[in-house]
């Protein structure tokens, strides 16, 4: 394999699809390669062993995460150790695609994921979606997803409203339900907020044995950005890798959002729509001397305050 720092450190932030793929794998070296799996789909492997993370991405989401546009598990690789297995799309496909159905097939035929102590699977939304679903590629795997869709079958989730031009995809032959997928898996962890009603939903379909639900509430739709912006989902992998993840060990890592600014306003915004005026001026109160919140801090606040304020001299009268 090439020298580290020449793969890990590359920048490859403003490449389009195909000259992603090609300079990708022109970094992988003798020990890696970036496949392509049909038009939109690509495999792109790091080997180093003895632990493989298999994660999901989508390259044109890439950039949220990365500056560098690099996949978030190169992070994983070059901090651990680890190998890196990253089946990339371009765009959300979900990744029905019988292309990847048989790069799946042929890692099982040549026995690729018995080379490895252990295998974590990792992705979120669509990706989380695929992340469970091709994880029964290897039994015994453990499995980290965040707000999956359990499937887009109108038959099942005609419901879900958002996807609507997935409707006619078929999410029922090889690879299809990702909660039956999970059976196989020896753990997993669904992270989540409750407070999007459309993924609760589909959060409440994994109802398996040895899959752990957490919820990650007021995060809203980009929980992935959230929970990567405060360090939450690499140290849940690493938890996971030596068996020490538990319900307690995810709420001590979640806690993390509490000095975090995006998350405390998204919380402020809740507070004041519902007029919760002494929780508001607490929360502003702790922000601020934190020094985690900024002027619409003080002018909740203040506006808090004033209410407050309005009602005991109300009352007095």
């Amino acid at each position: 394999m090439q020298d580290s720092a020449q793969i890990f450190d590359a920048d490859l932030s403003g490449l389009g699809w195909a000259d992603w793929c090609e300079r990708v794998n022109d970094l992988a070296g003798e020990d890696g390669y970036c496949e392509p799996l049909g038009t939109r789909h690509a495999a792109v492997l790091v080997e180093r062993k003895p632990i493989l993370l298999v994660t999901f991405e989508d390259h044109q989401k890439l950039t949220e995460l990365s500056p560098q546009a690099q996949p978030f598990g190169w992070s994983m690789a070059k901090t651990l150790g680890w190998s890196h297995l990253c089946v990339i799309s371009d765009g959300d496909t979900w990744f029905r695609d019988r292309r990847v159905y048989g790069y799946f097939d042929r890692l099982i035929d040549d026995g690729f994921f018995d080379d490895f102590d252990q295998v974590i699977f990792y992705g979120a939304g669509p990706c989380g979606y695929a992340a469970a679903a091709f994880s029964v590629a290897s039994p015994g795997a453990k499995v980290l997803i965040i707000s999956p869709q359990a499937t887009l079958d109108p038959r099942v989730a005609e419901w879900d409203d958002r996807y609507i031009h997935m409707r006619r995809t078929s999410f029922d032959d090889r690879y299809g339900y990702a909660p039956d997928m999970l059976d196989a898996a020896e753990s997993a962890v669904l992270l989540y907020d409750p407070e999007i009603e459309l993924d609760a939903m589909h959060a409440a379909l994994f109802t398996r044995s040895n899959v752990m639900r957490f919820r990650t509430r007021y995060l809203g739709y980009r929980i992935e950005s959230s929970l990567m912006r405060i360090g939450m989902v690499p140290r849940v992998l690493a938890q996971m890798s030596t068996g020490k993840l538990s319900r307690l060990s995810l709420a001590r890592l979640f806690r993390a959002r509490r000095d975090d600014s995006p998350y405390l306003f998204s919380l402020l915004q809740r507070l004041m729509t519902d007029q919760r005026d002494i929780l508001t001026v607490m929360h502003c109160r702790r922000a601020l001397d934190r020094k985690v919140g900024g002027p619409r801090f003080r002018k909740a606040l203040h506006l808090a305050e004033t209410r407050l304020d309005e009602r005991a001299a109300g009352s007095e009268t």
